[in-house]
């Protein structure tokens, strides 16, 4: 069904228009970015398609721009508009978080900075936050990428970035897509392993948050949390 064929209410835009987007689904505003549909069908069933594929909203928005591209009927033009507002979305959950005008002292503020970024991972992924004295962000960086059962953690790498950044104190954080963020053996083997090799150039480890899409767990409070 083309989108003209829809009665007026029912058609994104105009939808949008009248009432809003907060009352929108999901499919109803990916047809928006996406603007068209493709061979016979709209926007809408286009988007409602690929929200399927994707699994969820939070799986769509890790999907690669290959994936996308590769998708019938997006391509690379809607591929890079999709992940364009995708990643405006993070963007806006990382300012939100407050990290970058606030000092990070606990590790909510962690899980609120980092689920933009690893929310939804099939993969497990490994970040570090590199901290100043006072415990503001200097920098976050994606260290390692790994498969849906463990990720390498770089410390020679984690040591000379620390380094350059001429950080104090850092936070590594990595996420299971598993949904349970408690630490394995080699997590809390890995901790001691970083913690000692930072130590030993004068720097710190100040935790390293596990986290997963509704959980996370701190080293540092020994505790796990509901998102």
């Amino acid at each position: 069904m083309k989108m003209l064929e829809l009665c007026a209410e029912e058609r994104p835009r105009e939808k949008m228009i009248s009432a809003g987007p907060s009352g929108m689904s999901n499919g109803e505003l990916l047809a928006i970015v996406l603007r068209n549909g493709s061979k016979g069908e709209s926007a809408l069933e286009l988007a409602r398609r690929l929200l399927g594929a994707g699994g969820s909203l939070a799986g769509l928005f890790n999907k690669s721009a290959g994936w996308l591209s590769s998708f019938d009927g997006i391509g690379p033009c809607k591929s890079a508009e999709i992940m364009a507002v995708f990643e405006l979305g993070k963007r806006f959950m990382e300012e939100a978080s407050g990290a970058s005008s606030s000092p990070i002292v606990t590790a909510r503020m962690v899980f609120d900075l980092v689920s933009p970024r690893l929310k939804g991972l099939a993969h497990e992924e490994t970040r570090v936050l590199f901290l100043n004295a006072g415990n503001y962000l200097l920098s976050q960086e994606q260290i390692g990428v790994g498969d849906g059962v463990s990720t390498i953690i770089d410390v020679p790498r984690i040591l000379r970035l620390a380094l350059e950044k001429k950080a104090s104190g850092m936070i590594l954080i990595h996420n299971h897509p598993t949904g349970n963020p408690r630490p394995s053996e080699a997590d809390i083997e890995t901790t001691k392993s970083l913690r000692t090799a930072l130590n030993a150039l004068g720097l710190s480890l100040l935790d390293h948050v596990i986290v997963s899409d509704r959980k996370f767990f701190s080293f540092a409070d020994d505790s796990l949390y509901e998102a």
